[in-house]
């Protein structure tokens, strides 16, 4: 206590008291920036910005920077803004808030448009749907719309409240710590997904985040970045993804050519078996070996076989100082001519003859990576070892859990990709790094990171007749958990750390 002038006492709160009081406000903190936000909308962004960075960084995580994105239901801009697009465009049925969002990000377009009958003559990369998808009482005339942006390899991204959340939220907006709104529909995200098909998109995969959006350290560490990736606990995450892309035309085999490529070293046995069985695909279809320097004689056989079948298109590559399959790969990947790339591992265990499966289902529109499974038919006796089988059932499992997409089999070599999805994993490798000595998980990675549609094909697979394995069991174990760290890290942390 002290004495002013008046001589009046004046009485101060205990220091601990004081301290609880300012842990309490720092929670639902209004600045006074915020007081003088110009728009309320920026009041409740700042107001929640824990939350909204959490949104941002999902979205980070799902769009390229350098795209052309669309944002539906833009609000003041500040997600079209985060994502880093090169050409941005919002729309929203508000016009204040669109005359903020003009003035706050000069370098995007904004437009005053109902999402129900918007019309902008262009197509995008991306179009973005963030928690406004409940506000709409037509939301799949608002999806039908979208389509009408969308180019081959277009991207919908759509975020939404989960409706387990319903009850808590409503309650925050009674109590002022949420922004109300007049119409509010709670969608599950099986229901948004069917709205999105009845639309015309073909939905790729769904996944959940935030299980706390309030900043309480270190509550938050724990529950956004730990218990949220759990089975049990990311059934209560507040914020459900889904990404779909516009539902394909099928093409024709004219439109396609094959590049086959087959890495091999020491498999001078199993070179004349792989010509005679890899089947023409599409209008034309080349083979290119990738020889790791082998000590048997494998080139001096590639370069017989080329002489012998000069009715095929056979190419041979020396990996020179590269080393590991993965290196192997992509050499022959940057060699090849064709329109779809796919992987035929030399030893022939996966058969060449179920290439045309992974073929059909790539040129249908089923799917724009298509990935070897071995694990659904019985395969022969003494195929694959038995510590290797738990194996690669125990990262299969692993692998599903840190992508969020079915991967019942990593480690099969038969892999298929167009090269223009090809090329955009590569330009975009820098995201997780040169670690993959396999080539498996850099495609596998690549394709999750840009949201290309999976599905898996099984193979029957076969034992060896030639050869032995590469494969070093626990050195390669090994640098497959290291390698599953650096997906926990940069797919279900979003690339970020706690």
């Amino acid at each position: 206590m002290f004495k002013t002038q008046n001589s009046k006492r004046i009485h101060r709160p205990a220091p601990a008291f004081r301290s609880f009081v300012l842990w309490v406000s720092n929670l639902f903190r209004i600045s006074d920036f915020d007081i003088r936000a110009s728009s309320p909308a920026l009041k409740w962004r700042r107001r929640n910005a824990y939350y909204y960075g959490w949104l941002e960084k999902i979205y980070r995580f799902v769009v390229r920077p350098g795209s052309r994105v669309l944002h539906i239901g833009c609000e003041c801009g500040d997600l079209l803004a985060a994502v880093n697009p090169s050409y941005g465009v919002g729309i929203d049925g508000d016009a204040v808030l669109i005359e903020t969002a003009r003035q706050r990000f000069p370098g995007l377009h904004f437009h005053t448009m109902a999402p129900q009958d918007f019309e902008l003559q262009e197509e995008f990369d991306y179009i973005l749907i963030c928690n406004s998808l409940g506000q709409w009482q037509d939301i799949q005339q608002v999806f039908e719309r979208a389509r009408r942006h969308c180019g081959e390899h277009t991207r919908m991204v759509v975020t939404y409240y989960s409706h387990l959340w319903e009850s808590v939220l409503r309650l925050g907006s009674l109590v002022k710590l949420r922004r109300a709104d007049a119409y509010q529909n709670w969608l599950p995200t099986p229901d948004i997904a069917n709205l999105l098909e009845l639309s015309g998109y073909d939905v790729i995969r769904s996944g959940s985040h935030v299980l706390l959006p309030k900043r309480i350290w270190p509550l938050t560490v724990v529950c956004n970045y730990l218990l949220s990736l759990l089975p049990v606990f990311r059934y209560f995450n507040l914020v459900n993804l889904v990404i779909a892309r516009p539902a394909p035309a099928p093409k024709s085999d004219a439109q396609l050519s094959v590049s086959v490529i087959v890495p091999c070293r020491n498999e001078r046995g199993n070179i004349e078996d792989a010509i005679r069985r890899i089947p023409p695909m599409g209008r034309e279809t080349e083979i290119i070996f990738v020889d790791g320097n082998s000590t048997d004689g494998t080139a001096q056989e590639i370069e017989r076989q080329i002489q012998e079948h000069p009715q095929r298109n056979i190419k041979l590559i020396r990996q020179g100082q590269g080393i590991g399959k993965g290196d192997a790969v992509r050499k022959g990947f940057a060699a090849a001519t064709g329109d779809v790339l796919v992987i035929q591992d030399a030893d022939l265990t996966a058969p060449p003859e179920d290439l045309p499966k992974f073929y059909r289902a790539l040129r249908d529109g089923r799917g724009e990576f298509i990935n070897g499974s071995r694990l659904v038919y019985p395969m022969q006796r003494e195929a694959m070892r038995f510590l290797n089988l738990l194996g690669n059932k125990f990262f299969s499992s692993l692998f599903t859990w840190l992508l969020g997409q079915r991967f019942r089999d990593t480690l099969c070599g038969t892999k298929m990709l167009s090269r223009e999805n090809y090329r955009l994993i590569e330009a975009n490798r820098w995201y997780f790094g040169d670690f993959d000595p396999f080539g498996d998980f850099d495609l596998i990675f690549g394709a999750v990171k840009q949201n290309l549609k999976v599905v898996e094909v099984p193979v029957t697979y076969r034992a060896r007749t030639y050869g032995q394995t590469n494969i070093r069991r626990f050195t390669h174990g090994w640098l497959l958990l290291k390698m599953s760290w650096v997906a926990f890290k940069k797919i279900k942390w979003l690339g970020g750390r706690p």
